[in-house]
């Protein structure tokens, strides 16, 4: 991790004011001064600001049902609630990718930057299931393989999606990757309006009960579920049996959907 980066999620000061802490010499790594934020440490490269030990701020995971009109970032410039602000932690969270303040379901908050770099790059292609109520209510056979097949957005043409209906007015779509409202604009291009979406899956994770606003820490376990779904697809294929991206629990999705 980069020490500015570092420093930010030890909770010695914002990134901004790490790199500056920096700038002054006033940190150093194994007892040598550095005036480079980007030098790469981790929590045993002896971190020290103004002489003072740092040391890596425990990661956490949490899983929240993000109700509407709730924005996906940690601070909002126009005093609308965060997803952030829903989750009970003493730690500084970020969102795994986003959803739209009109969407609702699961997402994720953590401080754990490589984690939530794996969850959302496309490269690992973790699955993200959503259920979308749609207007008309009915798609035809031709605009579900259409949507199967990928569409042709404004951005370029998605990648192939598991597709169903799974009510009179109701689609479930998974993705691999998270374009912009990706899923509203898919609808549209085969003639749906999106009136409400949820996000019920992301990788091995569902919601779990959770009541809409709701959030709780993952387990351990739960937290090794997701980094065996965030693996290169080859290593999930060697020798180790892991847990498949996108598998939903039983009993039962950076970029916004």
């Amino acid at each position: 991790m980069r020490l500015g980066k570092f420093l930010a999620h030890a909770g010695v000061a914002s990134r901004r004011g790490a790199e500056r802490l920096v700038a002054e010499g006033r940190v150093s790594v194994d007892g040598q001064a550095v005036t480079d934020p980007a030098r790469n440490v981790d929590e045993h490269s002896g971190v020290t600001v103004d002489g003072r030990a740092v040391t890596a701020e425990p990661l956490e995971v949490h899983a929240l049902n993000k109700p509407a009109g709730v924005v996906s970032t940690a601070r909002d410039t126009h005093g609308r609630p965060t997803v952030v602000e829903l989750v009970r932690s003493r730690r500084r969270l970020y969102p795994v990718g986003r959803l739209d303040a009109d969407s609702t379901g699961l997402i994720l908050l953590t401080n754990d930057g490589q984690l939530a770099e794996r969850l959302t790059h496309p490269r690992y292609g973790i699955e993200k299931v959503y259920r979308a109520r749609v207007a008309p209510g009915r798609l035809s056979p031709r605009a579900l393989q259409a949507l199967r097949d990928g569409v042709e957005l404004d951005d370029g043409r998605t990648a192939p999606a598991r597709v169903r209906q799974v009510g009179p007015s109701v689609v479930e779509i998974v993705l691999r990757e998270g374009r912009k409202r990706q899923v509203r604009r898919m609808c549209e291009a085969v003639g749906h309006r999106v009136t409400e979406l949820e996000r019920v899956a992301f990788g091995p994770l569902g919601l779990r009960g959770l009541q809409r606003g709701e959030s709780r820490q993952l387990s351990r376990r739960e937290v090794e579920r997701l980094r065996t779904a965030a693996e290169p697809a080859a290593a999930r294929r060697g020798g180790r049996r892991g847990i498949r991206p996108g598998r939903r629990p039983r009993g039962w999705k950076n970029p916004a959907a």
